[in-house]
């Protein structure tokens, strides 16, 4: 399994948990509210609007909640929220966390707070940069009869640079100036996304051992419980035993 595809699995474990605490709902709303603050109610004419309602179906959201969202942050008394990421280690474990908040002081707060109590240490932003790349992402659920070579050349042609298949998803990786030019096109071929989002992929990763590895999932999750954490990116190698230890 590569490394974005491993990446896909612990993401789609991790939702599937956070799910049934409700969280994946509350990320989803605020990213729902804040696209339709920044572009627009229309979908069509917001992106990024467009992009999360396809996220908030894909995640089964009820057709009330994404439309109670939408007025939300495109109404007069719309949220007004603050994107800001925070970047750090653990160990030698790179973290960044992508936060959308309305009180700055309280979310670096919490931050801070987070990453000293379990030994992390809080760096400046930029510090990172060298570790991530930022790339479009697609989980597709893979349909009955679908010739994958077909559908990769295809999917390449259109700007993919990967296209990887396990366990009955395709995870399709572009450069993050070519994803809204694949998402037009897995429109026009009628493929269901599950999920799409520009992502922060890791170019170094970092092997730990067993131990290791759940202490610093367990400050991760620490961090994504966070109400003004969206998303939060590592650079761990994680192997198929340390799969099963996720909780």
């Amino acid at each position: 399994m590569s490394g974005h595809s491993k990446w896909a699995t612990i993401k789609r474990k991790k939702g599937a948990l956070d799910a049934k605490r409700g969280k994946v709902f509350t990320k989803i709303i605020k990213e729902v509210t804040v696209a339709a603050r920044i572009g627009g109610s229309d979908p069509d004419a917001n992106p990024r609007l467009r992009l999360a309602v396809q996220n908030a179906k894909g995640a089964n959201m009820p057709k009330d909640n994404i439309e109670r969202a939408i007025k939300k942050g495109s109404g007069a008394d719309g949220a007004d929220y603050i994107e800001t990421t925070y970047e750090g280690n653990y160990g030698s474990v790179g973290i960044y966390v992508e936060c959308t908040t309305d009180n700055l002081n309280r979310t670096v707060a919490n931050i801070r707070a987070a990453f000293n109590r379990h030994g992390g240490n809080l760096g400046t932003n930029g510090s990172l940069s060298f570790m991530f790349s930022r790339k479009g992402v697609f989980e597709i659920v893979q349909p009955a009869g679908l010739d994958l070579d077909d559908f990769t050349l295809e999917l390449i042609d259109a700007g993919a640079e990967d296209v990887e298949a396990e366990e009955g998803y395709i995870t399709v990786t572009s450069a993050m100036e070519d994803f809204g030019t694949l998402q037009k096109k897995l429109e026009e071929m009628k493929i269901t996304v599950e999920n799409a989002e520009l992502r922060r992929i890791p170019g170094v990763l970092t092997k730990l051992d067993d131990e290791t590895f759940k202490k610093a999932m367990k400050f991760i999750e620490v961090l994504e419980d966070d109400d003004d954490v969206q998303q939060v990116y590592h650079n761990i190698e994680t192997t198929e035993e340390q799969l099963d230890l996720i909780d």
